[in-house]
């Protein structure tokens, strides 16, 4: 393996360990490596940002950090800090960043033989910069929307939204459900409802017909040790319910959009009778906003009831375009990936937006034949929008799940690739409003250069 080395032209990255106590250094001695999958490697230079505002660090419990001797260029594995600086042992740190970034390697970390499974974020390796003495991380930002920076969402201002929308419904038992959503699990979708404006969720499904190894709303009870990060619904909602929640906020909410499927419920096409009866009354109120279906698609007939209800755009979830990937994530019930890929046809039949929710995983996501497989799906759906969303789950059990690949060829290249191949595809990481689905020269708006908005200088020990 090639010395990585800190050239005159190029920022040196040093790895970041941590001591059992939280204390967060960097150590010169060792070079940033990250992970493709299993595949240690160092950074393309131009796949390092600056760690954007409203990221967060955290420690990989019992994993040592690994990175690339300064002088000899091998991987070295970390247990201990020098005697010099007190010969603790140390673990590795990652970053979850805020959204609009996809990362590019996961954290190179030796983790023990036994373990418990990490909580569900999205592990992002994360480098020191001895130049500029800031935080990096390897990642691409791939949507301009400002409208999700954690310094937009104030709980004081929420609450008072609560309180009114509240006393206007008080019976509204989908309000109260998105109430402590937004109050107890700080989700910012729920959040924009009671601000009045941007995206707001209208979870209904209290069941799903998958089982996705990474759920957000349930989890087994065996995994107790990696539960799911909020509960999932326990009823659905009625029609009044529904449209008492979205009427007001298509009237009059800035940038306006409603959106079915979200991380409170299971998934929303088992109520697409109740939902399609929902829009046809939200339309006869409003021809205001964005009426958004975020799905598994696993019920074809569905979508072309959905459509003919008056639905603008559809979200599509996958880890995977390769069938025996997708299948050991979602291990569905009642349904197989064919059925996604003709929803996925239906839609763009009924003129709908088509928006795919990839769940990018750095090592599989870029393998040369998964790339083949989404081009191919891109084009037999006629996908309009690739959301490339950071897949939240312990690397280490995603890695145990999925079937053997070939060579990552790294996600820079993989969605410069997906570009060439197909033009008219848009890179994104959010829903879109009606009036943004097709935006002017969205053709050469890849890539998005490195924001200069970055965190500022981190203080270390």
């Amino acid at each position: 393996m090639a010395k990585p080395t800190g050239r005159p032209d190029r920022k040196t990255f040093c790895t970041v360990v941590a001591t059992a106590d939280g204390q967060v250094f960097e150590y010169p001695g060792l070079l940033l490596a990250g992970h493709k999958g299993d595949q240690p490697c160092a950074p393309r230079p131009e796949e390092m940002i600056p760690l954007p505002a409203g990221s967060r660090l955290f420690t990989l419990p019992q994993a040592l950090p690994q990175g690339f001797d300064s002088q000899t260029g091998r991987l070295q594995t970390l247990e201990r800090l020098p005697r010099s600086w007190g010969g603790d042992r140390v673990q590795a740190v990652c970053a979850f960043m805020a959204p609009g970034y996809t990362r590019t390697l996961l954290p190179a970390a030796q983790y023990p033989a036994r373990r418990e499974t990490l909580p569900l974020w999205a592990y992002t390796a994360l480098g020191w910069c001895l130049e500029e003495e800031r935080f990096y991380v390897a990642a691409s930002q791939v949507d301009r929307n400002l409208q999700w920076q954690p310094d937009r969402f104030d709980d004081r201002e929420v609450a008072p939204g609560v309180d009114r929308l509240l006393a206007r419904f008080p019976d509204n038992r989908l309000l109260r459900q998105l109430a402590r959503c937004a109050l107890d699990y700080h989700c910012f979708a729920a959040k924009n409802l009671f601000l009045g404006r941007w995206e707001a969720p209208l979870p209904t499904s209290p069941q799903c017909n998958a089982r996705c190894l990474g759920c957000l709303s349930w989890q087994s009870a065996e995994n107790e040790c990696c539960p799911s990060s909020q509960e999932r619904i326990t009823f659905v909602p009625t029609v009044q319910e529904l449209v008492e929640t979205a009427v007001p906020h298509l009237q009059t909410a800035e940038n306006a959009i409603v959106s079915y499927g979200q991380g409170c419920e299971g998934d929303p096409i088992l109520q697409a009778d109740v939902i399609c009866q929902s829009i046809r009354a939200m339309r006869a109120e409003t021809a205001r906003g964005t009426i958004n279906f975020n799905s598994n698609a696993s019920l074809p007939d569905k979508i072309d009831a959905l459509a003919a209800a008056g639905l603008d755009s559809l979200r599509v979830s996958l880890n995977s375009a390769r069938e025996d990937f997708y299948t050991a994530y979602y291990r569905p019930r009642g349904y197989c990936f064919a059925d996604v890929r003709e929803s996925l046809r239906r839609a763009r039949q009924q003129g709908l937006f088509v928006m795919l929710n990839y769940l990018v995983f750095p090592g599989i996501s870029d393998q040369q034949e998964e790339i083949d497989a989404l081009v191919e799906l891109i084009d037999d759906g006629r996908v309009d929008l690739i959301q490339m969303r950071n897949l939240c789950i312990d690397p280490q059990q995603y890695l145990r799940a999925m079937p053997k690949g070939g060579t990552p060829i790294g996600l820079l290249a993989m969605l410069e690739q997906i570009k060439e191949r197909v033009p008219r595809i848009q890179y994104g990481y959010f829903n879109r409003t009606r009036e943004s689905f097709f935006p002017a020269g969205f053709e050469q708006d890849w890539p998005i250069r490195p924001s200069r908005t970055a965190s500022p200088k981190e203080s270390k020990r």
